[in-house]
């Protein structure tokens, strides 16, 4: 019965407590570890190296050409992450960062401001831990513990909606810890709203493009900007100075049927211009899951999705056979569980995301 806490309930919660006490307490976090930088393992994921900050997704120099809520995004980490190898019976991380707020109303302090590992194992990535944040100004946490020892390379996700401050990761003295081998392939740089930022997945390597960064054991480069995703022709400047295997364009969501109408294809004709023989992707809005019952949601972007196809019409007729065109409608299904407020995706619907994209993209990708 609602309001009436049952016997069970005291219960857990008696247990819940236990497991956070035990947490904080925890022998391993008296036992002096090794500490190293994350610069010093090296940090992927950034597509300029004269940045302000050494989390920065934008180089310095964007500071004063792009609008202040971009600069101010792109200070989060979505989609940096450090590859390192070790052969630890434990790792251990310890990390500050840039901004106050843990969470968000509709997103958990995992995703937001957490830490999270995968280990390859034959050959593939599998989840191993998520560190949870415990305050912006500092957090210390065990990522994992009873480790077999074996040598791993391991891949730790960075913050989506926060910055990092600075990272240090921890192993037992007499643990190896070193970088791991560098990659080599070009990236597929994104491009796009806070769907690709990562809202509103529960833990930092859940976005879309890190799913498909492990599928397809390929670096990829996140620039997603929550809501600010304007296709600006600064933007399209600098993603034009990179150099990827792909481009993807994910930015509708963030425009109505006018705003693509002036900026869509400028934005493509600057990256054109500048890599010509560069795959581009333009991704479609994606199905709104309360369109069928609204009528203005659906003309959004059935509006948006139609100027991206005129423009997908026109430069295949002019002779661009390096354009591709991903429609929307099935990227989070149409059942309507896929999001958590019928455009920002869960978990499941950011799966359903990488399940549509990675056939297109592993064909362009390996011919």
């Amino acid at each position: 019965m609602l309001g009436v806490r049952s016997p069970g309930w005291v219960v857990l919660a008696g247990v819940w407590a236990s497991v956070v006490l035990a947490a904080q307490t925890d022998p391993l976090l008296s036992e002096p570890p090794v500490w190293k930088p994350a610069g010093a393992l090296g940090v992927e994921g950034q597509g300029w190296t004269h940045t302000k900050h050494p989390f920065d997704r934008l180089p310095a120099k964007a500071e004063s050409k792009v609008r202040a809520p971009v600069w101010n995004l792109a200070q989060d980490s979505a989609g940096l992450r450090v590859r390192f190898v070790t052969n630890a019976r434990w790792i251990r991380v310890r990390w500050t960062l840039r901004k106050p707020q843990l969470a968000l109303l509709h997103m958990p302090a995992t995703g937001v401001s957490g830490l999270d590992l995968y280990a390859r194992d034959a050959g593939a990535w599998k989840w191993v831990a998520c560190a949870f944040p415990e305050r912006p100004e500092a957090s210390d946490r065990i990522l994992a513990q009873g480790l077999d020892g074996a040598r791993r390379e391991y891949l730790l996700y960075l913050p989506l909606y926060n910055g990092i401050a600075t990272l240090e990761i921890g192993v037992p003295q007499g643990a190896a810890l070193e970088p791991a081998a560098r990659e080599v392939r070009k990236p597929v740089v994104f491009y796009g709203t806070s769907i690709l930022q990562g809202g509103c997945a529960s833990r930092p390597g859940m976005t879309y493009p890190s799913i498909l960064g492990r599928r397809l054991d390929w670096p990829v480069i996140n620039l997603g900007f929550s809501g600010n995703a304007k296709t600006e022709p600064e933007l399209a400047e600098l993603l034009a100075e990179l150099d990827p295997a792909v481009y993807v364009l994910d930015s509708l969501p963030n425009l109505s049927a006018q705003e693509a109408a002036e900026p869509l294809e400028p934005f493509y004709r600057t990256i054109r211009k500048a890599r010509p023989l560069t795959p581009v992707v333009l991704v479609e809005h994606v199905y709104l899951a309360d369109a069928p019952f609204l009528a203005a949601r659906r003309r959004k972007y059935e509006e948006a999705n139609a100027v991206a196809q005129a423009l997908y019409q026109k430069a295949v007729a002019e002779g661009d056979s390096r354009l591709y065109y991903l429609p929307g409608h099935a990227l989070l299904g149409v059942d309507g569980e896929g999001t958590v407020d019928g455009i920002h995706p869960t978990d499941l619907g950011l799966l359903r995301m990488a399940d549509v994209m990675e056939g297109p993209l592993r064909r362009i990708l390996v011919p």
